[in-house]
C-alpha cells in the first residue's frame, strides 16, 4: 500500500512533534506544514524535509488527511473546512470550545464517511493501556495534575486545558453515567481557573476525585484506581503502573502481605502511538480509541465543571477578588 499523504495544520509547540512523528513514520509521506507564523513553519518544515504551505487550504489540496494542531479557539473553523474538503482529521483536545461546534464536526464525519479523532494523548500512555488487564470494578479513583506555571496556553481554563485529560480517562475507566458532581475552582495567576477540583458521583456508585493545578512548583502527574482486592497506581511521567493486592502469606500480626506487581515503560512514546493508531484509522478505515462522540462528552463534562466552578466565584465576589 502506498504511503498515506499527511499535513499538519499549527506547527507551534506541539504540531511540531506532530510533524516530526509523521515524518518518521514510514507509512506516511509528510506532504507539508502551515501556519500563520511563516518562521515556525519554515523551522519546522527544513528540520522535517518538507514544504512549507502558507496557506492550509493549499495543502489540503495535497493530502489524505491532516493534522489540527491549531488554537482551541480555531478548531471549528479549521476543522470543519479539513472535513468539507473530505480529509480525515487528527484533531488535538479540546476538539472544540463549544457543544454545538463539537456537534456540526461530529455530523459533518459521519455524514462524509471521514475519520474524526480527537488527541486526547493520555489514552495512550502505555501504564494507562497496561491497566486494561488490571481493572475489575474501579469504586474510587483519584488523580493529581500538577504542572509548573509556564506562560503558554493561559487564555485557556486549566479545566480545559489539564482535567479534561482526567475527565476522558475516567470516563473511559468507569463506562457510567455521571450522577452528580462537585466542583471547586479559583483564579490565581490568570483570569481564568489556575487551580481546580471535582468530585464525580457515578450512577454504579464509583466516585472519582480529580484534581488539577497548573501554579505549582513541581510537575505531578498520577492516577489511583481502588477496586475490591487490589488498587492500581500509575505514574503518567515515569509511564508506570504499579498493581497491589493481598498477598497469599500472613504477617506476623495475620495481615495479608502484599503482592506487588509493577511494570515500566519509560521507551514507548504516547504521542507516536496516538499518531500511529490515526494513521492505522486512515489506511483501513477503522473507528479511533478516542471519536469525535468521546471527545464530545469530556467536553460537556468539562464545561458542567466550568460553569458551576464560575457560578461559585461570582456568587463569592468578596473571595476572590473580582
Amino acid at each position: 500500500m502506498a504511503q498515506t499523504r499527511i499535513g499538519v495544520i499549527g506547527v507551534g509547540y506541539l504540531g511540531k512533534f506532530h510533524a516530526q512523528k509523521y515524518m518518521a513514520n514510514p507509512e506516511v509521506e509528510l506532504v507539508g506544514v502551515a501556519d500563520v507564523n511563516p518562521a515556525y513553519a519554515a523551522e519546522v518544515a527544513k528540520a522535517c524535509n518538507t514544504t512549507v504551505f502558507g496557506d492550509y487550504q493549499a495543502l489540503l489540496d495535497q493530502v489524505e488527511a491532516v493534522s489540527v494542531v491549531v488554537p482551541t479557539s480555531l478548531h471549528h473553523e479549521v476543522a470543519r473546512r479539513c472535513l468539507l474538503a473530505g480529509k480525515d482529521v487528527m484533531l488535538e483536545k479540546p476538539m472544540t470550545t463549544t457543544l454545538a461546534e463539537a456537534d456540526e464536526l461530529i455530523a459533518l464525519a459521519e455524514e462524509r464517511e471521514r475519520i474524526l479523532q480527537v488527541g486526547h494523548i493520555e489514552r495512550y500512555n502505555p501504564a494507562i493501556l497496561a491497566m486494561a488487564e488490571h481493572l475489575t470494578q474501579p469504586l474510587f479513583i483519584e488523580s493529581h495534575r500538577i504542572h509548573v506555571f509556564k506562560p503558554r496556553g493561559l487564555d485557556v481554563d486549566v479545566v480545559l486545558d489539564l482535567m479534561i485529560h482526567d475527565i476522558d480517562i475516567v470516563l473511559s475507566l468507569v463506562k457510567s453515567p455521571i450522577a452528580s458532581m462537585h466542583p471547586v475552582g479559583m483564579p490565581v495567576f490568570t483570569q481564568t481557573t489556575d487551580i481546580a477540583n471535582v468530585r464525580l458521583i457515578f450512577e454504579n456508585g464509583c466516585t472519582a476525585n480529580l484534581t488539577v493545578s497548573r501554579v505549582s512548583r513541581e510537575n505531578i502527574r498520577r492516577l489511583r484506581v481502588f477496586q475490591p482486592h487490589s488498587f492500581l497506581a500509575v505514574d503518567y511521567g515515569k509511564k508506570e503502573i504499579t498493581v497491589i493486592k493481598p498477598g497469599k502469606e500472613l504477617d506476623a500480626n495475620s495481615m495479608p502481605q502484599e503482592e506487588i506487581i509493577s511494570s515500566c515503560y519509560l521507551h514507548q512514546d504516547a504521542l507516536e502511538m496516538e499518531l500511529a493508531d490515526f494513521v492505522k484509522n486512515v489506511r483501513n478505515r477503522t473507528q479511533p480509541m478516542v471519536s469525535g462522540r468521546e471527545g464530545r462528552l469530556a467536553l460537556a463534562v468539562a464545561q458542567e465543571i466550568m460553569a458551576k466552578i464560575k457560578g461559585h466565584v461570582a456568587a463569592h465576589p468578596q473571595l476572590f477578588d473580582v
